[in-house]
């Protein structure tokens, strides 16, 4: 067995889009399928306005938030409920009090195949 750490201590602080109060922590690469992370948002922490590189799942695992795609409006979501973005798509989100999330990108992501609808 070997044990690894993915807390914000080993994480890298993410200030691009007017993002604050982020810190992500890369957790694994599939080459050619995925890029999973676990990101941490601080109270009042912002994941910047920016465009999806490649389908985005944006899984929260503690706390609560929103989230928003290009239309400005905000959408409330709490662990256990997950945000789906396709590649290109604008989107941001944030917390009031703090959220962990885990963020898989990748080409084939498609959670419509495994996870119902909100």
């Amino acid at each position: 067995m070997k044990l690894f750490r993915f807390d914000p201590e080993v994480g890298r602080k993410i200030v691009q889009y007017k993002s604050s109060g982020f810190v992500i922590s890369r957790i694994v690469h599939v080459p050619d399928e995925a890029v999973i992370h676990c990101a941490y948002l601080e109270p009042y922490g912002v994941i910047g306005y920016h465009q999806a590189t490649v389908p985005q799942l944006f899984l929260v695992v503690q706390g609560e938030g929103w989230v928003r795609g290009e239309s400005p409006e905000r959408v409330s979501i709490h662990a256990g409920q997950a945000a789906y973005w396709d590649q290109d798509a604008w989107h941001e989100s944030g917390t009031g009090t703090g959220m962990t999330v885990i963020i898989i990108e990748g080409v084939n992501v498609d959670p419509a195949k495994l996870m119902p609808p909100v």
